[in-house]
């Protein structure tokens, strides 16, 4: 990455204030003019990510300062910046929200940090002048914030668009670089956990053309370009990033490393880039697998099975009995499985949803609810307090949750908790961790930057697994 870098972070108020949508939609439309754009996502977040990736045509990674600390953050920054014309850095909730009052952990942290010039998206929603007086506080609250302009977005009539624009204009200073209106047909559905993954929308084209079609419209491209191009001319480094390797896809069983199989899928699809990266950096070859459409597990060392939304597709996941079958089959015979969310629901008893029993892999000795109000949402720190099949007594681990299913049932007999759930909500409210045989699942997702022990010990554990294989196989 050369030391100068047009670079920008979309912030706004709040939470749904139109960050994601519009800053798709600008990726989209600078990659339309052959710009390269690195898309980046703040905090903890896999659909805006996944839909920012498809925008730019690059994959988003996520920048996070309690996940993965300022030097990881700057590594990553700067490692998946490369030969990009431009970053666009989406921010999540409000511009100062954080875990503190302080407002640790923000975006406005994260602008600094990256010398990055802020754009503040406001949703003008039943509001004038007031909106000047919410722009002139984030400017006031802390200088150290660059902002320099204001996109106005879900503006009414054109009377609003001029009382907001000149009120901005005159009492802050700022250059209004956008007039987006309300959009009922803005084909960007919503579910529980924010916009539908791109994975299962139908319309994924026609949603990206409908953005594009805005930015062009309402947003002023070339002044915001502009902007971008206005940041410092010294982009924060890290001495000593290490060459990102290359990810490999579907190598064969025979290469040499284990075998790590991801399954992935419309049902599990929540991954960090980084994380499949750590796998492959520690020596695994990674194959996706598909609990849906195939008829049994094909031969790996381990599984590693993310978050997702196995509620949306439980009728399926349940009819396909032959791959649930063969997964308990290889977990009683030792496979090293870890799980995270939707892959701790997916490996226990049963899924109730609505009354409905879905019948899962039966790999672990707990039952799930859905509920409609969430049950676990932020991040989250885990002590671990028991032996398991990854991590040592004593380990603390950063990570994040996000769930609407609650522990049913569990037999504590037959499986044991392992961590002791310091900040966050777990799986009892005071426990996580759930380990049986080599499996280890958990509600709480952990970023490979910051929990650098995760991709090593399952690699480990896989290539035990392998070994283990080959010896049975001698005896025999």
């Amino acid at each position: 990455m050369t030391e100068y870098l047009p670079r920008l972070v979309m912030a706004a108020l709040r939470g749904g204030a139109g960050k994601t949508t519009l800053s798709l939609g600008m990726a989209a439309a600078w990659r339309k003019r052959g710009k390269k754009v690195a898309p980046f996502k703040k905090g903890p977040d896999y659909i805006d990510a996944a839909w920012l990736s498809l925008a730019a045509g690059q994959p988003c990674h996520n920048l996070d300062l309690f996940l993965m600390g300022r030097q990881e953050v700057l590594r990553s920054f700067e490692r998946n910046t490369g030969t990009a014309d431009i970053a666009l850095i989406e921010g999540n909730r409000g511009l100062y929200d954080g875990m503190d009052a302080a407002g640790s952990q923000s975006t406005a942290e994260l602008a600094k940090l990256l010398d990055a010039p802020v754009i503040l998206i406001l949703d003008c929603d039943k509001v004038t002048r007031t909106a000047a007086a919410m722009t002139l506080g984030c400017q006031k609250l802390d200088p150290g914030v660059d902002i320099k302009g204001v996109i106005m977005n879900r503006v009414a009539r054109s009377r609003q668009e001029e009382i907001l624009r000149r009120s901005i204009e005159q009492s802050c200073h700022l250059p209004v670089l956008g007039a987006v209106p309300r959009m009922e047909d803005f084909p960007f559905p919503e579910r529980h956990l924010g916009l539908t993954p791109p994975q299962e929308h139908v319309w994924v084209k026609k949603a990206l053309g409908k953005a594009i079609e805005v930015a062009e419209k309402y947003l002023d491209l070339e002044q915001l370009w502009g902007i971008a191009g206005q940041a410092s001319l010294r982009v924060p480094r890290i001495a000593g990033i290490q060459e990102k390797r290359t990810f490999p896809v579907g190598a064969g069983r025979g290469s040499g490393g284990p075998v790590i199989g991801v399954v992935k899928d419309s049902a599990f699809q929540f991954y960090y880039p980084e994380n499949l990266q750590a796998l492959a950096n520690h020596g695994a070859t990674v194959i996706e697998i598909s609990p849906m459409r195939e008829k049994k597990l094909p031969p790996v060392d381990a599984l590693y099975i993310g978050g997702g939304f196995p509620e949306m597709h439980a009728q399926r996941l349940a009819a396909n009995v032959c791959f649930r079958n063969s997964i308990r089959q290889a977990v009683e015979n030792g496979l090293p499985v870890y799980a995270e969310c939707g892959g701790l629901m997916y490996l226990g008893e049963s899924l109730i949803i609505g009354g409905q029993n879905f019948p899962m892999v039966g790999a672990l000795p707990v039952a799930f609810q859905m509920e409609k109000r969430p049950q676990g949402h932020g991040y989250t720190l885990l002590e671990v307090e028991k032996e398991n099949p990854f991590f040592p007594v004593g380990f603390v681990l950063k990570g994040h949750e996000f769930h609407y299913s609650r522990l049913l049932w569990l037999h504590e007999g037959e499986a044991g908790l392992a961590f002791k759930v310091k900040r966050g909500a777990g799986i009892d409210g005071k426990r996580d961790g759930l380990y049986r045989k080599n499996v280890l699942a958990t509600y709480s997702h952990v970023h490979a930057l910051g929990t650098a022990e995760w991709g090593y010990a399952l690699v480990e554990k896989a290539r035990g697994y392998r070994l283990s294989e080959k010896i049975a196989m001698a005896v025999v």
